[in-house]
């Protein structure tokens, strides 16, 4: 603070003032009026040329009294001063945590390397970052992302034509971002790469015509739109490692070599497991891991193995519990006793040119599951079948797989057209499944270690559904292949600060729980004064507060302190 004088008629008048930054522009405001310098004279018993000085100090000690740390500031308000016009009052606080690990991954190094490379004159660090801390905050389209970008505290200094001019040269680096991202990773944090999980989703265009990586497949969400594929490898630790985008067309097993091949070249990993479901494991793909110092777990289908391993692996007898020699006959096991327990059965195995162990389990739990979610399938088929109104089954697990459609009565009378009924022999066939899970390895480990690798791949599949419900990354609206590879390429990104922020909260908090906490971290402005949280302190804030150092919950924190949090989250 300091003083201003300002002459008038009746003499000089003494003002303390403050040096302030409204809007982003340099302005003065008044703090307090002293009076006259003849009149402060008489108050104070001094000479006039006493006065200016004696004010100068007092303006001194109130700086010092407002830089305390428990110092109470206070404010005027005006009912009938309107706020400024198309200026936010808001901003959001809660990006400068996912700022803090985009630092920590040397996000902006990286983006320093393509700039100078490509001779960029506008700030790629700033958009690629902008596009990642919206896509987990505010998901939305690209102009959405620039809207969305004003609500955060550092505004962006970049033009929307400039955040498509850089989705190419994303595209272009694609490659060498997510290689310099693990690098960098594994320079802050130990990553797990004995185990490498793997699977492939798709994703919809709300087009018509197929065109480029856009092309018309089996949609996951029984959708009639062109997609396009991703296939995307996970850690042993859930967290996401490299991945990869293919036409929508191609099939799903010949994404896994290449991708593969990428992160032994790129990554530097030679020695892992990679562990996919039955139909990720190809003969070629299960070749490919049997070599060099890899390995695979692979789920196997028992209603599509030769049928004297299916009759071996249903026999009721020869069935054991880890850590008991004893043998037992599942169909004498007492339920009560035994609801939560997993026995087991092996064999090696010589298939598809491959000495391979097979390992089956069986669960009374796992069973009760598959029933009941069967039960209310064919609760379906028959609603299907009273209205005689059957579609073909393109899944398989689809109703219609219970309904029989026949052309003739059980006189050899000709049937009425689409006549259905339930086929009560296939829910029987089906039935005798239920309960035991198999898979395939070439590993020699503990079964119980190999049984509890393989239940982690339920992780990549909350990891495609994060994207594709938090995240919104469907249906995308770019048309250029390379920006779709580049729209990935920053859903990756934010999925992968995601995660990272969920472990170092030690997963105590699910993944919507934090990204709605991180949404609702507004701090309210205090013109010329700094922010007030205009959202609630919980234990979770209290966590993220704790865990990344530096706090936005005071009750004022001022604009010079706001400044030295956003350099902080910006340190590694």
């Amino acid at each position: 603070m300091r003083i201003s004088i300002a002459k008038k008629k009746l003499g000089s008048y003494i003002y303390i003032v403050k040096d302030v930054t409204i809007n982003g522009k340099r302005t003065t405001k008044p703090i307090d009026s002293l009076g006259s310098i003849r009149s402060l004279s008489k108050k104070l018993n001094i000479s006039e040329d006493k006065v200016i000085p004696w004010a100068r100090e007092l303006a001194k000690e109130m700086t010092i009294k407002e830089n305390e740390q428990n110092n109470t500031i206070s404010i005027k308000f005006s009912q009938s001063k309107l706020i400024n016009k198309n200026c936010l009052n808001t901003y959001n606080s809660g990006y400068l945590f996912l700022q803090s690990v985009y630092h920590e991954l040397g996000l902006n190094n990286i983006c320093k390397s393509i700039s100078d490379k490509y001779k960029i004159e506008y700030d790629l660090n700033s958009i690629l970052s902008r596009l990642i801390y919206t896509r987990i905050l505010y998901p939305g389209s690209k102009r959405t992302s620039y809207d969305s970008s004003k609500k955060l505290i550092e505004q962006p200094d970049f033009d929307i034509h400039q955040i498509y001019r850089s989705l190419d040269v994303i595209a272009k680096e694609n490659s060498f971002i997510q290689s310099q991202v693990y690098k960098n990773s594994t320079k802050a944090f130990k990553r797990n790469t004995s185990v490498l999980y793997y699977d492939c989703t798709n994703y919809f265009f709300e087009i018509e015509k197929a065109s480029g990586l856009k092309q018309y497949g089996m949609s996951k969400e029984h959708r009639p739109n062109p997609i396009v594929q991703m296939g995307l490898f996970m850690d042993g630790d859930g967290l996401p490692l490299a991945f990869c985008i293919n036409p929508g067309n191609q099939n799903e097993q010949l994404s896994l070599k290449p991708l593969e091949e990428d992160i032994i070249k790129d990554f530097k990993l030679s020695k892992f497991i990679v562990c996919t479901d039955a139909g990720l494991a190809s003969k070629s793909n299960r070749i490919f891991n049997n070599k060099s110092n890899r390995s695979y777990i692979v789920t196997q289908s028992l209603k599509k193995i030769k049928k004297y391993l299916q009759e071996w692996s249903l026999e009721t007898s020869g069935w054991k519990l880890r850590g008991n020699g004893k043998e037992y006959n599942i169909s004498d096991i007492d339920e009560s006793l035994s609801y939560n327990s997993i026995f087991y059965k092996e064999r090696w195995i010589n298939e598809n040119e491959i000495e391979q162990r097979l390992i089956v389990s069986y669960s009374l739990k796992y069973k009760n599951y598959q029933q009941s979610i069967r039960q209310g399938q064919i609760e379906r088929a028959e609603k299907m079948v009273k209205k005689q109104n059957n579609k073909k089954a393109k899944r398989p697990n689809d109703p219609s797989r219970f309904i029989e459609e026949y052309h003739t009565t059980e006189n050899g009378e000709i049937a009425d057209e689409n006549s259905l009924s339930m086929n009560e022999s296939a829910i029987l066939k089906e039935a005798k499944f239920d309960g035991f899970y198999a898979v395939c390895t070439t590993l020699e480990d503990d079964i119980e270690d190999i049984i509890n690798v393989n239940k982690r791949r339920w992780e990549i599949e909350e990891s495609f559904r994060i994207m594709k419900t938090e995240f919104k990354s469907r249906p995308v609206y770019l048309s250029d292949d390379e920006r779709i590879k580049a729209h990935f390429t920053t859903c990756y990104l934010a999925l992968l600060i995601e995660r990272i922020i969920e472990k170092k909260l030690e997963e105590k908090y699910t993944t919507s729980n934090i990204i709605n906490t991180l949404r609702d971290m507004n701090l309210h402005i205090l013109p010329g004064e700094g922010y007030t949280p205009g959202y609630e302190r919980t234990d979770l804030t209290d966590k993220l507060h704790e865990i990344f150092k530096f706090r936005t919950d005071y009750q004022i924190t001022t604009n010079k302190n706001i400044k030295k949090i956003i350099k902080k989250s910006k340190n590694k």
